[in-house]
């Protein structure tokens, strides 16, 4: 039975809120939208239905871009789950943070403004935005903590996807391979998640958790330095160009120090010993490209987090390392040089583990609370 618009709705016994069901995680630089689209309505509901909600139903189905910067992700479209009585699907969407008035500017011209609907949302956006979401489209903001909602989301989707887990054999090899991973008997583990900055957590169960590092040297600072240093604009151009650099142009590696190995302590002499240690010299400025100084940037920083990730799962006695967020979006770049690093430091005792939904997990997280405000 299904209640008007604003009231609760009741369905197979469980109560739920009114349609529709977004989660949203609000990041420093990617805000993340989950919207579930029921499958199962019976022809009264699909009747009864209120015609904003068809149509913002109808515009999210039908396009994958939403306005300049809105993408929907389709090979992340996750068919008959099961959320709060309901059968249906979820779809994933994202945008720039600094577009935000433009997508609620959008979100209005849908008449979202005349539904008085709940959204369950996450991340420092949650709290920058709150007044934005009520005066522009009469939304009120449900706010849960970010890494609460991560969590939550990670066990979510990884019971209900089962190639979600998968990680890279023989990295740094021509033989790397993607390959699927079994996260039967994952406890305990560690999660490094990498938004805008880094935050790192302990799981030992779904409701066991803690956070015992981070680094603001994230995604964010990849972005920014290579706006700086390159002139590109966004994080798939920056991607893009780091593809076809050589960072060993840039940084000052061992065999540069030693002019081989430094086999005393197991130093390969192709291992970085300088993060752009090469540009202390004219010379090799005028050598550089654009593309060598991305590969740079996206290197030192990648390394940088696998180093800390590495020590937070040895001093945790951690063997699995999951990493995920939107940092890991379009970048086997960085997922490769994390899976390297990690198996030829812990000299094969510890894995690197890569989740397909990268950094939707937190707005899963706030979509799966999200029922239980109708309880």
């Amino acid at each position: 039975m299904s209640t008007v618009n604003g009231m609760l709705d009741y369905v197979n016994g469980v109560t739920t809120p009114p349609m529709p069901w977004f989660g949203m995680d609000i990041g420093g630089t990617l805000a993340k939208l989950v919207y579930f689209e029921p499958t199962d309505s019976t022809p009264d509901e699909a009747e009864s239905e209120v015609e904003t909600i068809r149509k913002i139903r109808h515009y999210l189905k039908c396009n994958s871009a939403y306005g300049t910067a809105g993408k929907r992700d389709i090979h992340l479209q996750m068919d008959n789950v099961k959320i709060g009585g309901r059968t249906g699907t979820l779809h994933f969407i994202r945008f720039p943070t600094s577009q935000m008035a433009t997508f609620l500017e959008l979100a209005k011209s849908k008449g979202m403004a005349t539904l008085a609907s709940t959204v369950c949302a996450t991340g420092g956006g949650a709290y920058k935005f709150e007044e934005d979401f009520r005066r522009e489209v009469n939304l009120e903001l449900y706010k849960f903590d970010e890494l609460d909602s991560l969590i939550r989301g990670i066990h979510f989707i990884e019971a209900n996807n089962p190639s979600e887990c998968y990680y890279w054999c023989n990295p740094n090899e021509e033989t790397c391979r993607k390959r699927r991973y079994d996260f039967t008997n994952c406890y305990p583990f560690l999660v490094v998640n990498i938004g805008s900055g880094v935050s790192i957590l302990a799981v030992y169960s779904p409701n066991n958790y803690k956070r015992i590092s981070g680094t603001s040297l994230g995604g964010g600072t990849f972005l920014g330095l290579c706006c700086l240093l390159t002139g590109c604009e966004t994080f798939e151009e920056a991607i893009a160009l780091a593809e076809k650099g050589d960072s060993n142009k840039v940084d000052k590696l061992v065999k540069d120090i030693y002019g081989g190995d430094y086999s005393k302590f197991n130093l390969p002499g192709d291992i970085v010993a300088s993060s752009f240690g090469q540009m202390s010299s004219k010379e090799k400025r005028a050598a550089v490209t654009k593309e060598d100084l991305a590969r740079a940037t996206l290197v030192t920083l990648t390394n940088n987090i696998g180093s800390i990730a590495r020590m937070c799962a040895v001093n945790e006695g951690i063997e699995r390392v999951v990493f995920v967020g939107n940092f890991l979006h379009i970048n086997e770049l960085s997922m490769k040089l994390l899976a390297y690093a990690m198996e030829f430091w812990s000299k094969g005792t510890m894995k690197a583990v890569f989740l397909e939904h990268e950094g939707y997990f937190g707005s899963v997280g706030c979509l799966l609370e999200l029922m239980k405000t109708g309880s």
